[in-house]
């Protein structure tokens, strides 16, 4: 695929990112899994504004954070691509599809839900929302095996044994995995300095 060069000016680089989040809202069906990873293919492949592990690492706080993932990762790559107003372009680029889709769709609520066409058409996404969401999890993954670290691994297979087979809840995962990495973040800081 032919790499695009990254718009010169300020504005063609704001303009850029909120047509990108636009965009993506307005096609993305499913949660916030599936808008990272059109967020990765865009803002990573594509433009080349983040790398691989500056994309893994906002997904992460996105997931830790209160609220709604897309709009977290779409805080965290607007700022980290331009800023105060690259966040503010990125969150309103984000928030607009929705809220017209769910404004247009709470008009005429009872005419779909009892629409069997309708009940149909929500059946056949949920399949690709499931392949979308596994794409995101084989390729965050696939980043933490390439690292090779026993530690890291052992502590995703961990994550997933506990979420899966015990029914640990996510958020005491996301906060068991955070206190991890604080604690050896200043454990290397204490080594090193």
């Amino acid at each position: 695929m032919e790499q695009r060069p990254a718009p010169a000016s300020r504005a063609a680089r704001l303009r850029a990112l909120f047509l990108s989040t636009l965009y993506i809202s307005a096609f993305t069906f499913g949660g916030g899994f599936v808008i990272v990873t059109f967020m990765k293919r865009k803002f990573v492949d594509e433009l080349h504004w983040l790398d691989d592990q500056e994309m893994l690492d906002m997904t992460a706080l996105a997931q830790s954070s209160p609220g709604a993932i897309a709009v977290n990762a779409a805080i965290l790559v607007g700022w980290r691509a331009e800023g105060f107003a690259g966040m503010l372009i990125a969150v309103l680029g984000t928030i607009i599809p929705p809220m017209v889709i769910l404004s247009v769709i709470s008009m005429f609520y009872a005419a779909f839900a009892s629409n069997p066409y309708v009940a149909l058409v929500l059946k056949g996404m949920q399949a690709g929302v499931a392949a979308v969401i596994l794409d995101v999890v084989w390729g965050l993954g696939g980043d933490v095996l390439r690292t090779r670290s026993p530690l890291y691994i052992g502590l995703m297979a961990a994550a997933f044994i506990a979420s899966y087979f015990f029914g640990v809840n996510v958020i005491l995962i996301i906060l068991a995995a955070a206190a991890f990495g604080v604690l050896r973040a200043l454990v290397l800081h204490r080594k090193g300095g």
